[in-house]
């Protein structure tokens, strides 16, 4: 249930317009605690980090101010132009909440249109590696008013001609925030944050999303940058779950082999996975929807697999006459290496109710809205507590429901992490995180994009002005490295050396075969791109993930460009 406002509390949907509060009073009732807290300082236009549990509305708590001040009160702009630019960590969520925003548009709108109060329907566009060509250009030649991207696509956009379309917005939301701060790859993405501000007409508003982060004054540090003010709204609340660690063996000491030895056939090792499918097929088949976790993307295809061919060989076993039939579908394998296409097939199947369970990677770990989940199932302890609060999380993802949660250890050593494990999530001790220091790989990779892109060029030439010559100064450059939170204690003389790889200077002939990237004129003290500068940064987006992802396709198909 959500907690009720308290006597002489303020309505914090006061601070919206009639036709909105009269939306989500009408649609959503009563606003949930993460919506209270965090709706004041967004609307003040202070950058804020929300900190509340899974399924109490912390994304719309983000954008309905976006929302209500693109629809009902901001005049529209003689030009099309992006005012919000939303960043997940995941493509699968970035399109999650695309779909998910078009319910309160649709909703405002036509209560608007009923009272006869006049209106504007703000555009959505999506920027992802699986976004085609066509709608990329199109963005460039009609940007729309909200953004939703990634990490490595805002990068390619602060690196492209399609920079200019950004010095409009506003307001950035970084969802899942708690996945990135401790990363390279949040490292990146404070730098690019950076690059934004810079071309940026306006100072950004920052907010900042997850349910797990730890600790908050370390996390506001890295999304509001170097002596930014950011307003922490702590939001949270004990998650209830209803979390067991079972066991599908008498005993993990005798585990039966997995191919049972014979005159042809040699011994194999004792292995747990035995038992771990036909109890899966159990629990799946008591459920309307079961979501199982695994850590990697081997294990979920292995385990999918496993309980299709289980549930066909019980049907034949118990219907001989159909031998010849095939039992439906009943898991699919999910992870971030499937094509963009049989990603959001799976995610509708599991919704819809054709499919019983997904078996998943941490592609489904963060706030993807997978609709009814009866249950979640990890197999071998989660890589952490936060990962495993995440996913047990996805069960009951709504304010004041249980989330029903069961883990399986692999092995006898896993069964004391599992424990220890499912201890410190009942308890909530999630573990503190920590921003990654002055990574210089990606401050490397990071120069290269932003002298051969520097701010002044998104900046719209006059009709009849010579085009810009890429140059940014030493100095400006060493500042605005310095106000992205990761880079925030970076030393002038590792700056410079960093500098110094990249314009040639090398310290023996071991290096004399890396080609220099930049010029540094070192009289004039500004930096310009050499030749294929700019095609390289393009071309090497983002960071090396800390796992191997392979793209898998069905046959007969290929992969859009």
């Amino acid at each position: 249930m959500t907690p009720k406002r308290q006597p002489g509390e303020p309505d914090p949907l006061a601070l919206f317009h009639p036709v909105t509060r009269d939306w989500f009073r009408s649609a959503l009732g009563e606003p949930t605690l993460a919506q209270r807290l965090g709706w004041p300082p967004i609307a003040r236009r202070e950058s804020t980090l929300l900190l509340a549990p899974t399924g109490t509305g912390k994304t719309l708590a983000a954008f309905l101010s976006c929302l209500d001040r693109l629809m009902l009160h901001d005049p529209a702009p003689p030009e099309p132009a992006s005012r919000v630019l939303y960043i997940s960590p995941l493509k699968a969520l970035a399109v999650d909440v695309e779909r998910n925003l078009r319910v309160p548009l649709a909703g405002i709108a036509d209560l608007a249109r009923r009272r006869g109060l006049s209106f504007r329907t703000p555009e959505i566009a999506i920027r992802t590696g699986d976004t085609p060509q066509s709608e990329r250009a199109r963005f460039r030649r009609h940007p729309s008013d909200i953004l939703i991207t990634t990490p490595e696509s805002l990068y390619l956009l602060l690196t492209s001609e399609s920079a200019a379309a950004l010095r409009t917005i506003s307001t950035v939301i970084v969802d899942e925030i708690h996945a990135l701060v401790p990363t390279k790859r949040g490292s990146h993405l404070a730098l690019s944050l950076e690059r934004l501000q810079a071309i940026a007409a306006q100072p950004l508003q920052r907010i900042g999303l997850s349910a797990t982060q730890r600790p908050l004054e370390e996390v506001a540090r890295f999304l509001g940058g170097a002596a930014r003010p950011v307003t922490i709204v702590n939001a949270a609340a004990p998650k209830q779950l209803a979390l067991k660690v079972e066991v599908p063996v008498e005993d993990l000491a005798k585990l039966a082999p997995q191919i049972p030895a014979g005159p042809n056939t040699p011994q194999k090792r004792a292995s747990i996975w035995t038992a771990i499918p036909p109890r899966l097929l159990e629990i799946v088949l008591e459920r309307r929807s079961t979501l199982i976790f695994v850590n990697n993307r081997r294990t979920a295809e292995r385990l999918a697999g496993a309980i299709n061919d289980l549930a066909q060989q019980q049907l034949q076993s118990t219907s001989p006459e159909s031998a010849a039939a095939r039992a439906p579908v009943l898991a699919r394998a999910h992870h971030g290496s499937l094509a963009a296409a049989q990603r959001s097939e799976i995610e509708t199947q599991l919704k819809s109710g054709q499919i019983r369970a997904v078996i998943a990677t941490s592609s489904l770990e963060l706030g993807i809205d997978m609709g009814a989940i009866d249950l979640v199932i990890q197999i071998e302890s989660p890589p952490s507590v936060a990962a495993g609060m995440q996913r047990i999380g996805r069960a009951g993802h709504r304010v004041g429901v249980v989330s029903q949660g069961i883990i399986f250890p692999k092995y006898r050593a896993d069964l004391i992490a599992c424990a220890a494990v499912t201890r410190a999530m009942h308890e909530g001790h999630v573990e503190s995180t920590a921003i990654l220091r002055n990574p210089l790989d990606v401050l490397a990779q990071q120069i290269v994009a932003i002298v051969a892109h520097p701010p002044q060029l998104a900046i719209p030439r006059v009709r009849g002005e010579r085009p810009r010559e890429p140059f940014i100064s030493v100095d400006d450059l060493f500042t605005l490295v310095r106000h992205a939170a990761p880079f925030a204690t970076l030393t002038r003389s590792a700056f410079e050396s960093v500098l110094d790889l990249l314009a040639g200077k090398y310290p023996s002939d071991e290096f004399a075969e890396l080609r220099p990237r930049i010029t540094w004129d070192r009289d004039a003290n500004f930096l310009t791109p050499r030749e294929g500068a700019k095609s390289l940064a393009i071309l090497n987006a983002g960071t090396i993930p800390d796992r191997g992802l392979y793209g898998v396709f069905l046959s007969g198909e290929h992969k859009k460009p």
